[in-house]
């Protein structure tokens, strides 16, 4: 309560309404500081707490509304501080979309945020000699940009790291503090996301078209009536993230803890968001307990550089609570590890797998584990790790130079499995792109984005691209066909070609294999994506249907040079 007068002076009623706001204000700094010790994994443990956030969290919304004058007399309220409590809406719906995985959330995150700098709520901060008022600002801004960027607002996001550039340079100027080089990293990682996308799209005016790559209402080819799929549904997914300079694998672009290539995957597993019910609803009207009537998107976990321990963690829980006729998928963007000796019989603990982060794993021994050439790597996910989770149907995208190491997976409970394989090495030409991306994640979450690539195309026109797309839609139809109709086709792909979002998948895969099965610059069989159980190549991959759509496409695009007339000639 500011010094203004004697507190006796203060109406009883004005002297009640400072005391409400003050107990609602450090109880939603209890409850929101108590979210850090909530279990990261589970899907119902934190509902509850998260209601009784959101619940404190509107109630002190509306009554600093309600009683804003006698606040501003009585309380000093600044417009900072109601900024503050409009910041921590904007993560509440943040990391609510975070464990629901519902992206209708993104939407009021952005509506808080949003409102925050057009309200200038921040804006005295930079009069006031107080640097940790300036960080809070800097943190908005950083959080704002994060969901901007799920939401595909890149010009808004180029707007409002400019803001950010100059607010840091401000800041730095103003008080000699030590986490210049850090804020200077946040504005490198987001500048360098922006720009990760290897293909624009131009209107006739030049400017850059910001194209949607969720999942659109009627952007899967539909089930034709007499198809025999399997029922399954995908309702958890795991996206790990974990590149280092090794094996010719660049550091991927990140921002946030999220990786170009998981932030790919994240969208290629969410239809297009749309606002909740209340969509004419003003910023600062709360409905968190709305929630869409029906779960539109898998529950998505993001792991970035987990250690072993925490994988396996994450793993355990999404397996738990899998419901009845569901399937898990586990998508591994991380680099090879590769055994020290080869032995002449190779089980699922022979041929290496994919990198686990080793900085917070201290093992007992391990120096002398290093020494045992003998041992396996134990900071590796091992094929022979997910055996235990094929209890339950799995459904596995690696993307690394070791992806081949998932292909001799052994069915040992009689549930469906299927692994789709990144080639393990690519044309000299095509490395130089790999810090923007992995190719073939490019291709499961945009096929045109990693045909144009492929053929070294930077940009296209916008009516162009909507030719090429609408070309593609027609030829997604044709590979599903090729897929349900295939006689010699294992039964595990059609036991997932039921849910939509790994039709589209397989779909794709197919796609992809195709192209860079006709494309000249890939001559190596490594350079070629993979499956286990192998798909039917005359049936699907290598189908001559399918590799005239493929020519058909690169005749549209002009780049018919750069691909052979058959695979034959690839070989």
């Amino acid at each position: 309560m500011t010094g203004l007068g004697a507190e006796d002076d203060i109406p009883l009623g004005e002297r009640k309404t400072v005391t409400d706001f003050c107990y609602l204000l450090d109880k939603s700094k209890q409850l929101f500081n108590g979210l850090r010790d909530l279990p990261q994994y589970g899907h119902k443990q934190w509902q509850s707490y998260f209601g009784r956030t959101f619940d404190v969290y509107t109630k002190l919304w509306k009554f600093q509304q309600q009683h804003r004058q006698v606040l501003d007399n009585r309380y000093g309220l600044k417009r900072w501080q109601i900024g503050e409590v409009a910041s921590k809406i904007g993560q509440l719906y943040y990391h609510y979309y975070l464990r629901t995985s519902e992206t209708s959330y993104l939407n009021e995150a952005f509506s808080f945020y949003s409102a925050i700098r057009q309200r200038s709520y921040y804006y005295q901060v930079s009069k006031e000699e107080r640097p940790e008022l300036v960080v809070k600002k800097l943190r908005y801004y950083a959080r704002y940009i994060v969901v901007c960027l799920l939401l595909n607002k890149m010009d808004l996001v180029k707007v409002l790291v400019k803001e950010l550039s100059e607010e840091i340079e401000d800041y730095t100027q103003r008080f000699n503090t030590e986490d210049q080089l850090e804020w200077n990293l946040v504005l490198q990682e987001v500048a360098a996301f922006v720009e990760a996308d290897p293909v624009i799209v131009l209107n006739d005016d030049n400017a850059v078209v910001v194209t949607s790559n969720r999942l659109l209402e009627g952007g899967v080819p539909p089930l034709e009536q007499g198809m025999v799929v399997g029922q399954l549904t995908l309702a958890d997914a795991l996206i790990i993230g974990n590149c280092t300079a090794q094996d010719n694998m660049e550091v991927k672009v990140k921002f946030s803890e999220l990786t170009v290539d998981m932030f790919r995957m994240l969208q290629a597993l969410e239809r297009e968001p749309v606002n909740l019910a209340t969509q004419t609803s003003k910023t600062g009207t709360l409905e968190p307990n709305e929630k869409p009537a029906k779960r539109e998107n898998p529950h998505k976990y993001l792991l970035y550089k987990p250690t072993f321990s925490q994988l396996y963690t994450f793993l355990s829980a999404s397996f738990k609570e899998l419901p009845a006729n569901s399937a898990l998928l586990v998508y591994l963007s991380a680099s090879g590890v590769f055994p020290a000796t080869r032995n002449e019989f190779e089980g699922p603990y022979d041929v290496g797998g994919v990198l686990t982060n080793t900085n917070r794993d201290v093992v007992n021994g391990e120096t002398m584990q290093k020494r045992n050439q003998a041992q396996k790597e134990m900071h590796c996910l091992h094929p022979g790790d997910l055996y235990p989770f094929t209890r339950k149907p799995l459904f596995v995208v690696v993307d690394s130079s070791n992806s081949t190491a998932y292909k001799n997976f052994t069915n040992l409970f009689g549930q469906p499995i299927v692994c789709l394989l990144s080639p393990t090495a690519y044309p000299k030409s095509m490395q130089d792109q790999s810090q923007r991306g992995s190719l073939f994640t490019l291709f499961l979450y945009n096929p045109l984005m990693g045909f144009l690539s492929v053929c070294g195309l930077s940009s296209m026109r916008r009516g162009l691209w909507e030719k090429a797309q609408e070309f593609l839609r027609k030829v997604y139809r044709d590979i599903g066909q090729l897929i349900t109709r295939s006689r010699a086709i294992d039964q595990a792909f059609l036991q997932f070609y039921g849910d939509e979002f790994l039709r589209l998948l397989m779909i794709r895969f197919v796609f992809c294999s195709a192209t860079l099965r006709l494309h000249k610059l890939f001559r190596e069989s490594r350079s070629f994506p993979d499956s286990y159980p192998q798909l039917p190549k005359q049936d699907t991959i290598e189908n001559t249907a399918l590799q005239k759509h493929v020519h058909e496409l690169a005749a549209m695009l002009d780049v018919q040079n750069l691909f052979c007339d058959s695979t034959l000639d690839n070989y």
